[in-house]
């Protein structure tokens, strides 16, 4: 009789956990086929133009960099949170709240050099986001509410709270109707870097992945918030501030992801507008956990999910695919490369059992 046994590995795969994850998103692609090809659309020219509208051409790869931004902002946010198993799905909610912080801002202070405007944005978008963050994380400490429940639930009152404010005061007058505000002057925009359509943003992101770095690797508190994640019993017993740890970390992860909204509104929209809101956060947990909570694979996994989302919008166009085909497939994409993981960490063995 055989048994099938798992096993722990005392070494890591290292190059073969690569090995692993292409496997694991060949195996999400070919399900997604599998998919288009019961709606009678060819699988093989789907992802050709799949391919091809996310990397394939020069202006392609711009949208894919400037999507790539704020999911890769909003993952950066996040991971803080799952480090410490606090699992914090609000990042959608504090996106939302990071760009009406802008907004406000601007509509406030509208004659504002950008030297000084720019600065009060960030200032208001992240305190916005922070603070929308450390509801949830108050709650937690202090009354023991599910911290999944309260985020998530947040994100709808945010998105909702945006949508209030566009169609009702924030309401541009000029805008022939249009639920947005009026557009940002050209002080409270942030700049191309050269003469593409790159902004300042992408900088943002390299200098925020420095800090993160530096704070979790070379730090005491980024310490205790690792030591907190592998064993809270642990924790607890070295008299690890543990509360005052899930608000450094929730407030943190607001603050980045305040920030994504922000960029995106600022640099992108001009203006604060409903369609600034299309799932980053959603996709950024997605990112999060593909890259295992590492910084460095974590811009490669949100250029790849921002490359097909632009890849996704060409299937629309030319072959008529439903949006939610995007969705769909970041769905198996996080599926199968989380379940490709176990291999990374635990190994198969049959072994063979003698009955009597």
């Amino acid at each position: 009789m055989r048994l099938f046994r798992v096993k722990k590995r005392t070494e890591p795969l290292y190059w073969g956990s690569v090995l692993v994850f292409l496997t694991a998103l060949a195996f999400s692609l070919g399900l997604a086929c599998l998919a288009l090809l019961v709606q009678g659309i060819p699988p093989l020219r789907a992802m050709a133009l799949l391919w091809e509208g996310g990397f394939g051409h020069t202006w392609s790869l711009e949208d894919s960099l400037l999507k790539a931004i704020p999911i890769y902002l909003c993952a950066l946010g996040v991971s803080f949170t799952f480090r410490m198993q606090i699992w914090n799905i609000g990042a959608e909610g504090q996106f939302a709240l990071g760009a009406i912080g802008a907004a406000w801002a601007v509509l406030t202070f509208p004659t504002l050099p950008g030297y000084v405007l720019l600065p009060l944005m960030m200032l208001c978008s992240g305190a916005a986001g922070a603070a929308w963050a450390l509801l949830p994380a108050w709650t937690k400490v202090r009354l023991g509410v599910n911290e999944i429940i309260s985020t998530l639930m947040l994100n709808y009152i945010g998105i909702l709270l945006l949508s209030y404010l566009v169609y009702g005061p924030w309401k541009d007058p000029r805008g022939m109707g249009f639920p947005m505000t009026m557009e940002y002057p050209a002080a409270a925009q942030i700049g191309m870097i050269g003469a593409g359509r790159l902004h300042w943003g992408l900088v943002l992101c390299v200098v925020l992945s420095i800090l993160a770095w530096v704070f979790l690797n070379k730090t005491r508190l980024g310490y205790e918030i690792k030591a907190s994640g592998e064993s809270l019993r642990t924790a607890r017993y070295a008299f690890m501030p543990y509360g005052f740890l899930v608000f450094l970390v929730m407030g943190i992860c607001g603050m980045i992801v305040g920030w994504a909204g922000f960029v995106e509104t600022s640099a992108v929209a001009h203006r604060l507008q409903p369609s600034v809101m299309v799932g980053y956060g959603y996709t950024a947990i997605v990112v999060a956990w593909v890259a295992r909570l590492k910084i460095g694979p974590m811009a490669l996994a949100a250029f790849l999910l921002a490359g097909l989302r632009v890849g996704v919008e060409v299937l629309q166009l030319e072959l008529r695919v439903p949006a939610a085909f995007g969705f769909i497939l970041e769905g198996l994409i996080l599926l199968t490369v989380l379940s490709g993981q176990f291999f990374t960490t635990y190994t198969l063995r049959i072994e063979r059992r003698t009955t009597n």
